[in-house]
């Protein structure tokens, strides 16, 4: 559980619920620790200046392109993006999605919303919308897993699966769920 800032508590309970042990990381010797990890909702570049200034955000792209499972929600869908539409000037992401983001595309907080969708084949899942970022587009390599409108809103890659929504806000843990069972194939 990446865990410079943002909705770090409410992964890690939604993790425990699936099972897994979830540990906090910060520093390098954290992310040599673990098998996967979540990036979770909040602001992303903060998260961006807080890996630079943590000396994570190389140790985490490189884990990322080896492989290591790791899912983001909201704020991480932006950091796992190759791409950001809408970003603060200079902002860096981790890489990883073939896919271009919007920051903040449903608007402000204002705006925030939740509905329920079709998650992956897995039923109705509750979906909150905080400032949330969509999908412009994604690469041939990239499943779309649910879509809200028109509007792409989880995908994945290989190894890394992305949110705009927060379901770890919802107390079913189904998404959780089925990215601790990404992390147990591998």
């Amino acid at each position: 559980m990446l865990a410079l800032q943002g909705d770090v508590r409410e992964h890690v309970h939604a993790l425990e619920a699936c099972g897994a042990r979830a540990s906090a990381v910060r520093r390098q010797e954290e992310l040599d620790e673990v098998d996967g990890l979540v990036i979770p909702g909040g602001e992303s570049t903060t998260m961006w200046k807080l890996a630079v200034a943590f000396e994570l955000l190389e140790p985490l792209r490189l884990r990322i392109k080896e492989g290591m499972p790791a899912y983001g929600s909201c704020a991480g869908m932006i950091m796992l993006a190759d791409r950001v539409e809408g970003g603060a000037e200079g902002q860096q992401t981790l890489g990883g999605i073939d896919m271009v983001v919007r920051r903040n595309a449903f608007g402000r907080q204002v705006d925030s919303f939740e509905t329920d969708l079709d998650f992956a084949g897995r039923g109705a899942v509750r979906a909150v919308f905080i400032r949330a970022p969509w999908v412009e587009s994604v690469g041939t390599d990239v499943k779309v897993l649910c879509r809200t409108g028109s509007r792409i809103v989880a995908v994945r890659q290989g190894p890394l699966l992305a949110t705009s929504f927060h379901p770890e806000l919802t107390g079913d843990a189904r998404v959780h769920s089925y990215f601790v069972e990404m992390v147990r194939e591998l």
